[in-house]
Formats: C-alpha cells, sequence, structure tokens
C-alpha cells in the first residue's frame, strides 16, 4: 500500500548514493490537484508554500517536491518545472503555462557531500522516473537517500523514504508519504524506539538537558498525504495541519528548533467523505509511512 494508491499520483526518484542526497517528485493529474500545507518546524526550506493558503489565487498545483540538498535542492523544482512545461502543463498566465510546484527540503550535507546536492537536471530526472508509473516503494532513496534520524545525543541511525495507503469505509483512499530526517527519535506503537540512538532521547533530554552544540536546521521531517476525495484549499490545509498528529505520535521530539517539519495535502478526485474519517486516515497512512522509512533500512 503506497501514496501511489491514490488515482493520478506517480512519484519518482532521483538518487545520488555516494553522496547521500536525492529528491523524490510527486507527479499529480495534467490538470492538477487542488493542495494545501502546514509547515510546523522552526527551521523550514520551503518554494511556492503560500499560494497554498485559503484566499490566494491559484487553486491547483501539478507536482509537490520533496528533496535534500537543504536550500540548494529547491533548485530541483526548476528541472520539475521545465519537465511539465515541455508537456504543456500548468496554468494560464497570459501567453504563458506556468506549472505550479511546491516544494520542501531537508539537511543532508552533512551526511554525506556537503557540495553535492539536486538540481534542474535531478529534479527532471525524477519526473522521468516517475512518468515510468513504477510502484512506490519505501526505503533508502530519493529524498530520504541521506536522511537520518536520532540525532540529539550523536550517532544519528538511517533515516529514509517511506509510503502508505489505508482505504475507508466508504471506499475513499488516503495515502502518505515521508521523507524522515528528524532530530528526534523514531517509535513505534508501543513506543518502542525503531529509529534512533542507544537509549530514550525524549527521557534523556529531560534528565540530562540538551546536548551541545546541535546544529539548528540540520533535521527534518517532510511528507505528502493525498486522497481521491474532493476537497476545497481550506479542506486540504486543514488535512495537512491534523496529519501533523502522525508525526506528534511517531517522532519524539518533534517541531524542534532543528527541524523544518512540512506536510502538504492533496486532493486529486471528487469523492464525497467526511472530514473526520480523512483526517484519522491522514493520520494513520502517514504514521505508517514514518515507520516504514526507518523499519525498512
Amino acid at each position: 500500500m503506497a501514496i501511489t494508491d491514490i488515482a493520478g499520483v506517480r512519484v519518482g526518484h532521483w538518487s545520488d548514493l555516494p553522496a547521500r542526497t536525492g529528491c523524490t517528485v510527486v507527479l499529480l493529474p495534467p490538470d492538477g490537484a487542488v493542495a494545501g500545507v502546514d509547515v510546523r518546524g522552526a527551521a523550514p526550506g520551503t518554494r511556492e508554500t503560500d499560494l497554498l493558503r485559503p484566499g490566494c489565487t491559484v487553486e491547483r498545483v501539478h507536482a509537490v517536491l520533496l528533496t535534500g540538498g537543504s536550500a540548494f535542492g529547491l533548485a530541483a523544482a526548476d528541472g520539475v518545472m521545465r519537465w511539465l512545461a515541455e508537456r504543456r502543463i500548468g496554468v494560464a498566465v497570459g501567453p504563458a503555462l506556468v506549472p505550479i510546484v511546491p516544494a520542501a527540503v531537508l539537511f543532508d550535507l552533512g551526511t554525506g557531500s556537503p557540495s553535492a546536492y539536486p538540481g534542474s537536471d535531478q529534479g527532471y530526472a525524477a519526473c522521468e522516473d516517475a512518468a515510468r508509473g513504477a510502484a512506490c516503494t519505501s526505503g533508502r532513496h530519493g529524498a530520504g537517500t541521506g536522511a537520518t534520524v536520532g540525532k540529539l545525543f550523536g550517532s544519528p541511525r538511517p533515516g529514509g523514504l517511506g509510503t502508505a495507503s489505508v482505504i475507508l469505509p466508504n471506499g475513499t483512499t488516503v495515502g502518505a508519504l515521508a521523507a524522515v530526517n528528524a532530530v528526534g527519535d523514531v517509535v513505534d506503537r508501543s513506543g518502542h524506539v525503531i529509529g534512533g540512538t542507544a537509549g530514550d532521547s525524549w527521557t534523556r533530554l529531560l534528565e540530562e538537558g540538551v546536548p551541545k552544540p546541535l546544529v539548528e536546521g540540520a533535521s527534518t521531517t517532510l511528507a505528502v498525504v493525498a486522497t481521491d476525495a474532493g476537497l476545497d484549499k481550506t479542506a486540504c490545509n486543514r488535512l495537512a495541519t491534523v496529519a501533523h498528529d502522525a508525526l506528534a505520535m511517531s517522532i519524539r521530539p518533534v517541531h524542534t528548533p532543528f527541524d523544518g517539519d512540512t506536510v502538504f495535502a492533496i486532493s486529486t478526485g471528487a469523492r464525497a467523505s467526511d472530514m473526520l474519517s480523512l483526517c484519522v486516515g491522514a493520520v494513520e497512512a502517514l504514521r505508517t509511512a514514518i515507520e516504514r522509512a526507518v523499519a525498512t533500512l
């Protein structure tokens, strides 16, 4: 079960394994999809997120990019735009078609090469990969290639990319994709640490205080939740907000000064569904995706 269970959603990756960086693109139907976003981390790196607020003019986006490389990696969105523009996909603005590609980055420059990060050509390559329509899988690739978790007390463990989906009783599907690069530990449903350093960082933090030094902005969990339910922009933003509960349940601590945690929400269809069920489904799918990002490595 993966985010690609949502009709019209395709996912592709570009990965540089030696340099431990990469990017992941979520391609949406040619006419786009309604989207929202909620940024909770204190050190985010984003592009085209303001336009996702209710009341802003643009209603639909054509792709979402999750990328490594810190702020340098935002350049990969240029390649996604180029790929879409070549296929005449975008918002008509006078004589031009402008693809709308919100993006968010995580910091992996300290894991592999500090001078290697995705750029325009790599974003384009991720689109080519997505266009092949292969199944989306969890693992250490794409935006999760250089991800790590459990950084508070040294010796971080591998993070990664995870995906999952759930089908609600009314037949609506909710899927999730997560690139997990948290400063905190990842825990399972019983609270057992499945991704992190020895011991429990949450407990050690309360007992020992914050270890020094920690680098602000050197972590981040990025996620996309998608559904085939029909939602407007306001509802998508609400779905993104509630989906952050999955991070709070699975990562300890989360939304810290050292993370740029960002969740996008996408509506690709027109199914009728109640918002409560969608929110619970989004949290469940994203929680599973986060677990798979570290458990499959």
